[in-house]
């Protein structure tokens, strides 16, 4: 039996096609292969992303892992898919788009958040929702009702990225606790939709889709679409996630104490709890995991960078598009530790809620123009990504986090040999590298959901383990007194 994973990132689309029983990758394609998708910005601190093109490039990369021969695609059996978290898209009675979605890094909507916030207070979001309204979709589809009144009475549905291919999928709309949590529209005190969110914004719950569990059956694919993309005509959608939960499901991490990260366009780490806690800051987030349910309640703790992978693309841009990733890393590995003194703050993609939604921009500081070249550049941001995660991780450890072990899919920055050096021993954590990816999880998933596989954990048994990773205590002083001046200097942009 085969599976089919989709995975809507913000630079491409990514599928894979895996065997049930085998657990292995058969065929993976991406689209677009050579370029990355734009981000629209019509103003400063906006993101948005036309959801007809995530569509078009989905249809191109199964085409394209079609193409390889390397299975039949009248053997898939189930779809999985996994998207970039916290968009918002909106569709009319017809299923048409009502305008470009409003995507994760958008920062647009903060001050709609504040006043949500202040409206409802913070105790009670805390407590309830786990987190502040913030910009995520529920202030996101508020600041369109307020200020494109118009496109607000047309709505039929908002979705998350996920739910919109799903539908264009199977012309069906559904949801989970897990989509809804990471728009901050879940109660969990009662285990259901918000009625406290709702009611301060005005929200009619028609326009919410309906809610049901993660690994379960999201609609079926239609004939037409059956016919274009040649796939088995009702083949069910049995699983959707975002890519963060989705993530550390495709790395196996379901249970209280096992932490995920990834470093692709964000960076993100994710540890699973059984409590429902909170940081008093709302400055890491508190989601409903794949696997939570209300008689085993298992969430996950995100922290998110939102400037990590699309730093490392700006400054390949701006300095020498002509060379590879690769050969960045190769000359930022050449510069001792600290980059001879050049520091880098990675702030520059929207609202950083690990620094209560600040805006603060990226920075190059202590520029030595005697000295300094790109190769220092390129050492400098792939450190200055890396102490991000440090940052992030000790607001975690404040919130009680111990474990010293984290899995990711050797993937985006895990490839490059600088930042891995800077992650392990500026975290002190010791790293574990898998061979997976989104879109293998999400096909993973969908077996989950089909119930193919018994329990979710069943689903990764012969996950392989590449490499293992490990802190170097003399790299770890050297990191150390590095990241205090990095510290220090972000400490100078967060000043009132």
């Amino acid at each position: 039996m085969l599976l089919l994973g989709i995975d809507i990132g913000t630079s491409s689309i990514k599928v894979a096609v895996v065997d049930a029983g085998t657990q292995r990758c058969l065929a993976t394609a991406s689209y677009p292969e050579t370029t990355e998708r734009e981000i629209k910005s019509q103003k400063v601190g906006w993101a948005e992303q036309d959801p007809e093109r995530w569509w078009s490039d989905v249809k191109a990369a199964i085409a394209l892992a079609h193409a390889t021969g390397h299975y039949d695609p009248t053997k898939i059996q189930a779809i999985g898919i996994t998207y970039q978290m916290h968009g918002l898209v909106l569709v009319d009675e017809q299923l048409n788009l009502l305008r470009d979605a409003i995507i994760w890094c958008d920062s647009r909507a903060i001050e709609v958040g504040q006043k949500a916030l202040n409206a409802l207070g913070e105790q009670q979001c805390l407590e309830s929702l786990l987190n502040f309204p913030g910009n995520f979709t529920a202030a996101k589809l508020g600041w369109v009702k307020e200020n494109e009144p118009e496109i607000y009475r047309e709505i039929y549905k908002m979705m998350l990225p996920g739910d919109y291919i799903a539908m264009k999928l199977s012309g069906q709309i559904t949801s989970s606790p897990s989509m809804l949590s990471e728009g901050i529209l879940w109660d969990f005190k009662k285990e259901e939709l918000a009625g406290s969110v709702l009611d301060y914004f005005g929200f009619s719950a028609g326009l919410f889709p309906e809610c049901q569990p993660v690994f379960s059956e999201h609609g079926n694919v239609s004939e037409a679409v059956a016919a274009e993309l040649k796939l088995p005509i009702g083949t069910p959608i049995c699983y959707k996630a975002g890519d963060q939960p989705n993530n550390a499901l495709s790395l196996g991490v379901l249970e209280p104490g096992e932490i995920a990260t990834t470093a692709g366009t964000s960076g993100v780490i994710y540890a699973v709890t059984d409590q429902l806690g909170f940081d008093p800051l709302s400055r890491v987030n508190t989601f409903a995991h794949v696997n939570h349910s209300t008689e085993s309640r298992r969430l996950g703790v995100l922290l998110c960078i939102n400037g990590t992978g699309i730093s490392n693309h700006w400054i390949k841009k701006v300095t020498r598009d002509d060379i590879s990733y690769n050969q960045m890393d190769d000359l930022a590995f050449q510069v001792p530790v600290g980059a001879e003194g050049l520091l880098f703050l990675p702030f520059g993609n929207g609202a950083e809620r690990m620094l209560c939604n600040a805006q603060i921009g990226a920075h190059l500081s202590d520029i030595d123009l005697n000295n300094h070249g790109q190769t220092h550049i390129y050492r400098a941001v792939h450190e200055g990504i890396a102490f991000s995660f440090r940052y992030g991780l000790d607001i975690m450890r404040e919130g009680g986090m111990q474990t010293r072990v984290v899995k990711a899919g050797k993937a985006n920055m895990f490839l490059n040999r600088t930042f891995t050096q800077a992650f392990v021993n500026t975290t002190g954590l010791t790293l574990e590298l898998y061979r997976t990816d989104g879109s293998i999880g999400a096909a993973l998933g969908a077996g989950i959901g089909l119930g193919y596989y018994r329990r979710p954990a069943d689903a990764f048994t012969k996950l392989e383990l590449i490499e293992t990773v490990q802190p170097d205590p003399a790299l770890m002083r050297a990191y150390d007194t590095v990241y205090a001046k990095w510290k220090a200097a972000l400490s100078l942009h967060m000043e009132p």
